[in-house]
């Protein structure tokens, strides 16, 4: 199989590895000691990737908001290389109280100040990427979407993007920043599959989509293989593991997908940045497709 030949795609204006790193397995349950966490993004930079994926609300309890921005503000400031071209994209509006439960708070006051707290924790001037977590029942969607749009035109952020949105959300949200809707960030995998229309839709914007949770999710990407045979069988055909063979098969539906896999070792986000190196037929992107 030919490599890619495109090993990079676009966010808004910037350039980015086509494959991202996730790094919410570091900081949640079952995250790792901070060295491995920390080796990994090392891997990741060392690897060719330059997309990082974080957000505020990726922690265990309640004393430690924001664990996985530090972490990541840490891991970049160590690394011996040159990292002024990473991009870190992080979201506000998802809260974690601390007793296992994922919460919302979409208001424009939170995420106002969410947004100054991340700039904190990672340490720079401005967020090079920020999305708008999740929608809230409780707030008016164009009220949290302005929240968005007021902290881009203050320059708090680069770059502005949503996640888990409906097309009429994407539409919205695209109005409301007035054409400056970079990115949509929703689950996407081999298992869930019904955000093929936004997926669509965001290749009509020319607007990038970041599939999260690509491989399945934490505790189902090991087993990946197991659970799709279509993509088991090829996966053994061409000599590869089923993950990156995943990651191909997304690669290939549109030159605006940029999966962004959870990793918290070394050797799994190598593995992913490796689908890269992986070119699939036409009819072998429509077989997975059909699976």
């Amino acid at each position: 199989m030919a490599p890619q030949t495109n090993r990079t795609r676009r966010i808004g204006d910037v350039e980015v590895s086509a494959i991202g790193l996730g790094a919410m397995p570091m900081s949640i349950e079952g995250r790792p000691d901070e060295a491995r966490s920390i080796a990994t993004v090392h891997a990741a930079l060392d690897a060719g990737i330059t997309l990082i994926d974080t957000a505020d609300a990726y922690h265990l309890t309640a004393t430690d908001v924001g664990h996985n921005e530090t972490l990541i503000a840490k891991a970049l400031s160590s690394y011996g290389g040159d990292t002024s071209g990473v991009l870190v994209a992080t979201k506000g509006g998802h809260l974690r109280p601390g007793d296992g439960r994922w919460t919302l708070d979409g208001s424009p006051k939170h995420l106002k100040e969410a947004a100054d707290a991340s700039l904190k924790r990672l340490g720079v001037d401005a967020l090079g990427l920020y999305q708008f977590h999740r929608p809230d029942p409780q707030t008016p969607y164009e009220e949290s979407i302005g929240a968005i749009r007021d902290l881009l035109d203050a320059g708090k952020i680069r770059m502005a993007g949503i996640s888990n949105a409906n097309p009429a959300q994407i539409q919205q949200a695209h109005e409301i920043l007035g054409g400056r809707l970079v990115s949509v960030q929703n689950q996407f995998s081999p298992a869930f599959r019904s955000s093929e229309p936004e997926l669509e839709f965001c290749d009509e914007l020319g607007i990038a989509f970041l599939p999260w949770s690509p491989l399945g999710g934490i505790s189902n990407a090991g087993d990946l293989g197991a659970k799709h045979p279509a993509f088991h069988q090829l996966a053994a055909d061409l000599g590869v593991s089923p993950q990156r063979l995943t990651l191909a098969w997304m690669l290939a539906k549109s030159p605006h997908v940029v999966p962004i896999p959870g990793s918290s070792r070394p050797e799994t986000i190598r593995d992913s940045y490796a689908a890269l190196d992986l070119t699939l037929t036409a009819d072998q992107v429509a077989a997975l497709d059909a699976a």
